[in-house]
């Protein structure tokens, strides 16, 4: 701990450190030591209340007088100061979360990309004009929400962070953000960076602290105007409740249980490949994790025999050692991951690689990446997220069997397709229920492209262009001429 360049153990709120209010701090872990990492002060409703008020402030100074072109510049810096720290930042990332390094340095890099992509977007943020005739003149202006809630989760923490924070400010809007008390370090070294480029005091705020206390009290203050959530349904559910309470709007992002279709013309090697990366990633901690395999029942065979020298020769360990799969985040997620692997074993799931501990790891919450084969579409490994590396295969015979089985989950977050027949890709395409679809790829981190999903797994879309339309309210003037 004391080699590390860590951020203060406290709050970030009006351009300042400060303690909680309560005088409280908590403990960050290390998940490949199980040893304590870091200090955060323990946030509740007094700080949250702090931190709107601070934010609600800034709209009408600085920031809010700040020419878009000014804010631009200003994001464009925060970008080059992220890559400018990219290996301090990585480091803490590891150690806070578990991945391995060059996960870690992928996300920050990504983060960044972020913060270039919407300082290029700034200035570009317009209404229309509506033709009504020659005695008509109307218009339309897109404004800035104004506070924005962010409460952020633990498997991606800055880069999902940088995804709504970035399109958020470009707009004009301020933000308070609540990242997991599990990885607050680099929400705070992100605020340091702020600092260091002299942002307007209460443009960002950070308050540490757990769902129950600072997040509910973000989610449900009446004076955020918009809140940004990434999470778990459960969760998502009550933070939804908490903001129809003050009727303000949420994007909410909540989870997957995404299918990897391979067809028999399919480069099996390719989808192998796409497969290993697709659960493997961040242990599987992902809600576009490829967790549902279905193969085509002629070449089932061969498929898993493929997987399984894939898995076999994964290389497993601390973050820091730069392997290709760190440890899970910690010992309540290791115990879900468990259990959902108990349940698949109880139900008659054939278990054919994994699910237990690897031998050379006695600490840390380590875990083979596992693989379920003959895997019915109802059972418990089919239908729910288990958010670990844990794979579930099931075979299917025709085009319209495939679809049925993929679509009839409560989530439609991401799918991939294998073939070579780009019409039947296509056609797969087309029907699938999800909000991401790749083929004969699984997975990009393309900050372009528009990330969300149907059914349980949320509404809105990140990334992109169009998310700008969620940090933007429409006012229309209509003048008679």
């Amino acid at each position: 701990m004391n080699n590390l360049n860590l951020p203060p153990a406290k709050h970030f709120i009006n351009g300042e450190w400060v303690d909680a209010a309560s005088g409280q701090t908590f403990l960050t872990y290390d998940p490949a030591t199980e040893q304590p990492l870091a200090e955060a002060a323990h946030g509740g409703v007094a700080d949250v209340e702090q931190a709107v008020s601070a934010a609600r402030r800034a709209l009408s100074g600085a920031w809010g007088q700040m020419l878009p072109k000014e804010r631009g510049r200003f994001l464009y810096a925060v970008s080059q100061e992220i890559l400018a720290q990219r290996e301090e930042l990585a480091l803490l990332e590891t150690l806070d979360s578990g991945k391995p390094l060059t996960l870690a340095r992928r996300e920050v890099e990504g983060t960044a990309r972020y913060f270039e992509y919407y300082a290029g977007a700034a200035d570009k943020i317009h209404g229309e004009q509506i033709p009504l005739g020659r005695e008509r003149l109307d218009f339309t202006l897109r404004e800035p929400m104004g506070v924005t809630a962010h409460i952020v989760p633990w498997n991606k923490p800055l880069n999902i962070l940088a995804r709504s924070l970035a399109p958020a400010l470009a707009a004009g809007n301020t933000a308070v953000v609540k990242p997991s008390e599990q990885t607050p370090l680099t929400a705070l070294k992100l605020a340091q960076i702020f600092a260091r480029l002299d942002c307007p005091p209460g443009v960002l705020n950070v308050v540490n602290g757990f769902g129950e206390e600072a997040g509910a009290a973000l989610a449900g203050h009446t004076a955020i105007d918009h809140l940004t959530f990434t999470g778990s349904v459960p969760t998502g559910r009550e933070v939804m409740k908490a903001a129809a309470e003050h009727i303000k709007p949420v994007l909410l992002e909540l989870g997957g249980k995404s299918p990897l279709i391979i067809f028999a013309d399919a480069d099996l090697e390719t989808a192998v490949a796409e497969a290993m990366r697709g659960i493997t990633i961040n242990c599987g901690q992902m809600c576009s994790a490829g967790s549902r395999l279905l193969v085509e029942a002629s070449i089932r065979q061969p498929f898993v025999a493929l997987l399984l020298a894939q898995l076999r020769r994964l290389r497993i360990g601390p973050g820091v050692e730069d392997v290709e799969m760190g440890p899970l985040v910690s010992e309540l997620q290791f115990e879900r991951v468990s259990n959902h692997i108990e349940i698949a074993q109880s139900e008659g799931a054939e278990i054919i690689y994994g699910g237990e501990r690897p031998p050379h790891l006695p600490r840390g919450y380590f875990i083979l990446p596992t693989l379920f084969d003959r895997v019915l579409p109802d059972m418990h490994i089919a239908q729910q997220e288990v958010f670990g590396p844990v794979l579930a295969l099931t075979t299917f015979n025709d085009e319209e069997e495939a679809l049925n089985i993929a679509n009839n989950i409560p989530y439609g977050l991401i799918a991939g397709v294998f073939t070579q027949n780009i019409s039947r890709a296509l056609r797969m395409a087309s029907r699938l229920q999800a909000g991401q679809v790749f083929i004969n790829q699984y997975y990009t981190e393309d900050e372009e492209m528009p990330f969300g999903g149907y059914k349980q797994s949320g509404f809105g879309r990140s990334k992109g262009l169009v998310a700008l339309h969620h940090y933007t309210q429409i006012k229309n003037i209509a003048v008679k001429l």
